[in-house]
């Protein structure tokens, strides 16, 4: 089923990439579990989806102060990333977005703005032979300021040569949405897993 559209002549969309074209939350919540298990921490599924669109390292910062913890940030990092490469086998796309992406693809272009590596970003789309749909990857360590802060989705409209308020994100956290009104740009949610 295609997800809802606002209304508007958009001239490029931009996408986020986990929870967004693919179904990979749930396995990157596997590898987070398993990656902090090894250190002695814990990370509920709740806070997990509520922290959606954070930068990995500032999520293993914050779960070290929370839990009183030293966990070495790089390493642990490493290893989820690691952890989660082991499971892409098991990813899909997301039906609704990819929808949109091969009905709309070469009529305008396509960019993604995740918070995630690009290691990790390209690993998961070229496991679902999407890779070569979008123009422009804007990932983690290209900008700045994290979600909610728009500045990696200008970054992506900017690499695109399209003004912000041309383009639509599909997005499926409050973090992302929060930076794509922040843009100035249109947006669809993509719903959670428990919801498609």
């Amino acid at each position: 089923m295609l997800l809802p559209l606002p209304d508007g002549d958009f001239k490029a969309y931009l996408f986020d990439c986990d929870g967004t074209i693919t179904d990979s939350m749930p396995a990157h919540y596997r590898a987070w579990c398993k990656a902090l298990g090894e250190w002695g921490a814990e990370f509920p599924e709740e806070l997990f989806y509520a922290w959606g669109g954070r930068l990995v390292v500032d999520i293993i910062v914050d779960l070290n102060e929370r839990q009183g913890l030293s966990m070495p940030v790089a390493e642990v990092a490493a290893r989820r990333e690691e952890l989660f490469q082991e499971l892409l086998g098991e990813v899909e796309a997301v039906p609704g977005v990819l929808e949109h992406i091969e009905a709309s693809y070469g009529r305008i272009p396509f960019g993604v703005v995740s918070g995630s590596t690009r290691e990790s970003v390209t690993a998961s789309l070229t496991a679902l032979g999407l890779l070569d749909r979008f123009e422009v990857l804007v990932c983690a360590g290209d900008y700045a300021r994290p979600k909610p802060d728009p500045e990696g989705y200008l970054l992506g409209a900017r690499l695109l040569g399209v003004d912000p308020a041309d383009c639509l994100v599909f997005e499926d956290t409050d973090m992302g949405v929060a930076a794509a009104e922040a843009a100035g740009m249109g947006y669809s949610r993509v719903p959670p897993p428990w919801e498609r």
